[in-house]
């Protein structure tokens, strides 16, 4: 049995456990969404009052638990607002709120489910325009994605430090080259980096690979099979490259590209790219830690041939961990009210 984690015990925190009927349908048992939602000061005194809802998705590991963090973010000054940290957490590591064989339907139950809860328990103004996304890391990508998938749900969405957002940079791999590339080693048969400091690796992909696997379920790159790949004949997400040579099975590559959001940007683009205009923001660094610049740099001139207005940036000298200063932070909380304020929800009653 595992015990209720303590209440988050902050006079503004609400935390929320709310059994979703589509992943319980799904996985046959019992399933529940969780959330903490972070009122602003007054909330509780200024009862006619509507506010614009920022909904926040941690990186691996993170979850609802860490709703205080973002107390300083709700409390800046400015457009008071409502934030929803959510949790991307399952037993496979991070689901990433997008529908997947192995995960379920994590996407449609956050949108149909826990976001008309939210709707309907505080005062939030239920519309696009005061309905934002955020996100750093796995909650990045988690972030991007749904602004993609669900592009009239959200009104806008700030992501950082995204997980790869093109495959044909998958970490400095292309997932779709002919003759298939190699996680372990690259052309010239060097040991492929996963992570690095300042400019020297750190963290080689056949160690890490590795100790995924001792770990099972629940470490980083199987987390990613089970959002990307179906399922294989044992039950289990298909293995996206062969454990002991490092070669990518091209079979298991083909398959992850609905989740390419490249390709997902450039095949929808004729019908959803009028309602992702001022949209899309991505920020990255240029020394990302794990190598993530690289997909973000390749998504950046894809947007731009499909004519879309979105942000995209790579700030010079940054990292994976140094990137969310509180100045950037202050900074994104400022462009999503200004959106807000240029949308019809904040001229309603």
């Amino acid at each position: 049995t595992v015990e209720e984690p303590a209440p988050l015990d902050h006079p503004r925190i609400r935390e929320i456990k709310l059994r979703s009927e589509l992943l319980s349908k799904f996985h046959g048992r019992d399933v529940y969404e969780r959330a903490a939602v972070v009122l602003p000061e007054g909330y509780d005194t200024e009862t006619d009052r509507h506010y614009p809802v920022v909904y926040a998705i941690p990186g691996f590991s993170g979850s609802e638990r860490d709703a205080r963090r973002y107390l300083p973010f709700v409390d800046a000054g400015g457009e008071p607002l409502i934030l929803v940290a959510l949790s991307g957490q399952c037993q496979w590591g991070h689901h990433v709120y997008a529908d997947s064989a192995t995960n379920g339907p994590r996407g449609q139950a956050l949108v149909a489910e826990l976001i008309p809860h939210i709707d309907h328990e505080f005062r939030t103004f239920a519309e696009t325009g005061a309905r934002f996304v955020m996100g750093h890391s796995s909650g990045g990508w988690s972030s991007l994605w749904l602004q993609v998938e669900y592009p009239d749900t959200f009104g806008g969405v700030w992501s950082t430090s995204p997980d790869p957002v093109d495959f044909r940079d998958y970490q400095q791999i292309d997932l779709y080259a002919r003759p298939p590339q190699n996680m372990y080693v690259d052309s010239k048969r060097q040991r492929r980096p996963i992570a690095r400091r300042g400019e020297t690796p750190i963290v080689w992909y056949d160690d890490f690979s590795r100790m995924d696997d001792v770990i099972g379920r629940g470490g980083q790159l199987r987390s990613f099979e089970a959002v990307f790949s179906p399922l294989d004949e044992q039950g289990l997400p298909r293995k996206l490259w062969n454990r002991q040579t490092g070669t990518i099975d091209p079979v298991t590559a083909e398959a992850w590209k609905p989740y390419d959001i490249r390709l997902k940007l450039e095949r929808e683009w004729p019908e959803n790219g009028p309602e992702l205009q001022g949209k899309l923001n991505i920020i990255t660094g240029e020394l990302d830690t794990f190598y993530l610049q690289g997909a973000v740099e390749k998504l950046k001139p894809a947007l731009a041939q499909l004519g879309s207005d979105a942000v995209v940036e790579i700030i010079p000298q940054k990292d994976h961990s140094n990137l969310l200063t509180q100045g950037m932070l202050l900074r994104i909380r400022g462009e999503m009210m200004e959106r807000f304020r240029a949308s019809e929800a904040a001229s309603a009653p």
